[in-house]
């Protein structure tokens, strides 16, 4: 995954990224998460189920809840998320990002 940060809006950092694989289930106690593909297809795996995101479609995560992105082919996101929000919440793995690039 390589994600980019290309600017703040009110509190929120605005990132684009490009994934592929499998992310862990992670979640963010008080942050909602919002993920806007622009390429391909994410599937976004809940505890209780998976939502399939296409082009040009829309996902919100709300704070608190469990999830994991898989991207079987390469993806291209949008995400708004606050700045605070933790890459993969309290959960760290080999894909955890500290900080992000600015560009």
């Amino acid at each position: 995954m390589v994600s980019k940060k290309i600017g703040e809006l009110n509190g929120q950092q605005i990132l684009l990224a490009k994934i592929k694989g499998e992310f862990v289930f992670h979640n963010h106690a008080n942050e909602d998460e919002f993920f806007m593909v622009q390429k391909g297809v994410l599937e976004m795996h809940l505890r209780d189920k998976v939502v399939t995101i296409n082009e040009g479609e829309f996902y919100i995560v709300p704070k608190g809840v469990d999830h994991k992105p898989v991207a079987r082919e390469e993806v291209h996101i949008l995400l708004f998320e606050p700045l605070s929000t933790k890459h993969t919440g309290d959960v760290v793995a080999d894909i955890t990002q500290e900080n992000y690039e600015e560009i």
